[in-house]
């Protein structure tokens, strides 16, 4: 059997995997204990040199459509799992040909929407939830990537500064163009619509979702969201020309959603008394590069957007405004950041994300403070949430990372 694998940087160890055994028949001994959605091809996350990957065999066309079009994804920073290689020649030892493996790195720290839905979601946690599918949805749309298999099972979200991010985890069915029309983009949108309506009656079936909660009304919500952000980042928008300061006003909107627009569109009309202007180029994660530029952390935009908050507040109580913003970050990296980092006990660093520790921290010294009526220290309140909720926190997150469901063919 000679086995190809087809990789931009490929993990030698990877070939030593039992390419010559159909997935489903690998020695469970391989497998990590990640939670798992349900597929329609047999996946295996398995761990080689201390990096965890996703496998799963599908048809070679399949395979290296897909590993292709993630490799493009991700070099438009587009929110995807990072694609490793595609293995094919693979045989039994009875000469029969088994299906080809696509190779994926895992997500860290993210979970499929079954196991999120495993605790009960209360109805702001499924707000964010919905939200991060809206943002991804919109951000590789923008990019005129058609998805067409829309879905929460085709995503992994990661928690974010009490928000949610959405990776997309499959790209099988998809195809980039340079731009992407409106009847593309419904297309797409009622993928999603008939996707998500059938997930959410299965949760309510298994008694995932309150029986409150309408899949239907929990829908159009999602495609009403989508058209609030798509008008938001692409659409025209006309006023006076005594009223220039909604361009500003615009601009710092989508800052606020997290893009950056690198060019705007304005057209005065023939008499001079209107003025209409559109964002040409739109880009994501206005504050992640933001802080990546003052810190070199490389953060989830919710992180991002609240940890420079907070350096804005740190530069403040240390009389740092009138320095360059970069003297500030550095100090607040390395009398912050870096000691909390350290703190987080070894035994919980697989879990524990540092940045998502630091928001944690930051609204338990909240509380902390509302409590005693007074300001407390930041270390005061990192040492109490280290001893007396991160225990807690790191067994819940623990439960959903083993709760697994069963892969379907």
């Amino acid at each position: 059997m000679a086995i190809h694998m087809l990789a931009t940087r490929p993990n030698a160890e990877l070939l030593t995997l039992p390419w010559g055994t159909p997935l489903a028949d690998w020695d469970p001994a391989l497998d990590v204990p990640l939670a798992r959605g349900i597929h329609r091809h047999v996946v295996r996350f398995i761990r080689v040199t201390g990096q965890v990957y996703a496998v799963k065999e599908t048809r070679e066309s399949f395979a290296r459509g897909e590993y292709a079009l993630l490799r493009n994804l991700q070099r438009l920073g587009l929110p995807t799992v990072v694609p490793i290689g595609v293995v094919t020649g693979r045989e039994a030892p009875d000469g029969q040909t088994i299906e080809p493996a696509l190779v994926t790195r895992h997500l860290t720290h993210s979970l499929p929407y079954r196991a999120l839905f495993s605790h009960h979601l209360q109805d702001n946690t499924l707000d964010r939830l919905i939200d991060a599918l809206v943002v991804l949805v919109v951000r590789l749309h923008v990019e005129g990537f058609y998805w067409g298999d829309c879905s929460l099972s085709n995503a992994l979200f990661r928690r974010s500064a009490g928000e949610f991010a959405a990776y997309l985890v499959d790209a099988e069915t998809g195809e980039l163009h340079d731009t992407l029309s409106d009847g593309q983009r419904a297309h797409d949108l009622e993928i999603l619509r008939v996707n998500m309506y059938g997930e959410l009656l299965d949760l309510q079936a298994g008694g995932l979702l309150d029986q409150q909660v309408d899949p239907e009304s929990l829908v159009e919500r999602v495609l009403e969201r989508y058209d609030a952000l798509w008008t938001e980042l692409t659409g025209a928008e006309v006023f006076g020309t005594d009223e220039m300061w909604r361009i500003e006003q615009r601009m710092e909107r989508l800052n606020l959603l997290g893009f950056d627009v690198d060019e705007l569109d304005v057209v005065t009309d023939f008499d001079g008394h209107s003025v209409r202007i559109q964002p040409r180029v739109v880009e994501a994660n206005h504050h992640a590069r933001s802080l990546q530029r003052l810190t070199g952390l490389d953060l989830e935009e919710p992180q991002a957007r609240r940890i420079l908050n907070d350096l804005e507040v740190f530069t403040a109580a240390h009389d740092l405004a009138e320095e360059d913003r970069s003297v500030a970050a550095y100090r607040w990296l390395n009398e912050v950041y870096r000691p909390l980092q350290a703190m987080i006990p070894a035994a919980y660093r697989d879990v524990v994300e540092p940045a998502e520790a630091y928001h944690d921290v930051l609204v338990h010294r909240w509380f902390m403070s509302e409590s005693v009526g007074k300001e407390v220290n930041f270390f005061d309140a990192l040492r109490s949430y280290v001893d007396d909720v991160l225990p807690h926190r790191v067994g819940v997150l623990r439960a959903a990372e083993t709760n697994t469901d069963a892969d379907t063919d």
